[in-house]
């Protein structure tokens, strides 16, 4: 069997796993990172909650009942995944990264940090571990107040998820401290430039 021109057999892509908690500029970052040209695509996630406006199946998310969230979860489909309260499920299918990553795609992963490191042991050399870190807990809560979307209650509930997802920090490849976003900003496109072997 003759093989394809290497035109149309791309080489796999990487998949790079973004974690941080709560307020670290995690978004902001990633979203700076979509726009450096490094062939960034983010995986389509799964959901068992219904559709919202005009979001499409497939496109905005993998929509599954909370029935059939639990049966992929039984079935071992998901890298990851968490039931943000009772039947309300999120999570990152395998065959979909699989399937993007056969394309050519470098697949973004923005998760959580269990599932973070849950993506790294599965994808080891093949992907990179990013954690975004504030500068210190007490500049977390000065975002997280500033921003004045959340009550002081859920502000201290996310201050203490974060204290304990900052102990997983150096269980990633990468830590990236966002004191400063433009230079947190650089950083995150230097080593996953690199890690692309785009640098």
């Amino acid at each position: 069997m003759a093989t394809l021109p290497t035109s149309q057999n791309p080489a796999p892509g990487r998949v790079i796993v973004v974690s941080a908690p709560s307020g670290s500029g995690k978004s902001t970052i990633i979203a700076h990172l979509m726009k450096q040209g490094l062939n960034l695509h983010f995986s389509v996630s799964a959901t068992s909650r219904a559709p919202r406006g005009a979001e499409r199946d497939g496109v905005d998310y993998f929509f599954l009942t909370p029935e059939d969230f639990r049966q992929r979860i039984a079935n071992g489909d998901f890298l990851e995944y968490e039931e943000v309260y009772a039947d309300r499920f999120y999570g990152t299918l395998r065959e979909q990264v699989d399937r993007q990553l056969a394309d050519g795609q470098n697949v973004v992963c923005d998760v959580d940090v269990l599932g973070g490191q849950n993506i790294k042991r599965i994808y080891g050399e093949r992907a990179l571990s990013v954690f975004i870190q504030p500068p210190s807990i007490e500049a977390l809560r000065e975002r997280l107040v500033n921003r004045g979307t959340d009550a002081p209650e859920v502000i201290e509930q996310r201050i203490a998820r974060a204290e304990f997802e900052l102990t997983f920090a150096p269980e990633f490849d990468v830590v990236v401290v966002n004191d400063e976003l433009a230079r947190a900003q650089a950083e995150a496109t230097a080593v996953i430039s690199k890690f692309l072997g785009q640098s």
